[in-house]
């Protein structure tokens, strides 16, 4: 299988939100598509892994603005997709805009999605704190780093 990971199209926003909408964790969360939508909006950087055909199999937004610069705001793959690596390389690239400007790269997890957790320990983000009860009561959001070094020591790209 070959993945291409570029921008996303109008389009592919809208596959991601429906794909969002209808799986966990943004079940879980009560999260409607329109609301999904809303989070895929600019001036989020957005990335699509789509195969060889066009097919879709997962989208992630990158925001680098803020003190927390450097935030995967949202990593979707399709259910058909999942455990083929999908999310890895998505995750690599965003990490490859990301280190260019940061030496931070920031991820929220729900408490009760342990696969995504995993994934995103082995990929050598730390878990730095717990948001309790953040996005709904019940579930925490576990804020995860990784790093290259302090921002004191970090110049940016050319």
């Amino acid at each position: 299988m070959g993945i291409l990971i570029r921008a996303a199209t109008d389009a592919e926003l809208e596959w991601g939100a429906a794909a969002m909408a209808s799986t966990d964790p943004w079940i879980t969360l009560g999260r409607t598509a329109e609301q999904c939508r809303s989070v895929l909006e600019p001036p989020k950087e957005i990335r699509i892994a789509v195969e060889d055909d066009g097919t879709p199999l997962g989208l992630i937004a990158i925001d680098m603005r803020g003190l927390v610069r450097g935030y995967i705001q949202t990593v979707v793959v399709a259910a058909h997709a999942r455990g083929r690596g999908v999310g890895t390389a998505l995750i690599a690239a965003a990490e490859q805009e990301i280190f260019c400007e940061s030496p931070n790269a920031f991820i929220c997890v729900s408490s009760f999605n342990q696969e995504a957790r995993r994934l995103y320990e082995r990929l050598g983000y730390a878990l730095v704190g717990a948001l309790t009860d953040f996005v709904v009561a019940g579930h925490d959001e576990l804020l995860l780093r990784k790093t290259r070094g302090p921002w004191q020591l970090f110049t940016p790209a050319p």
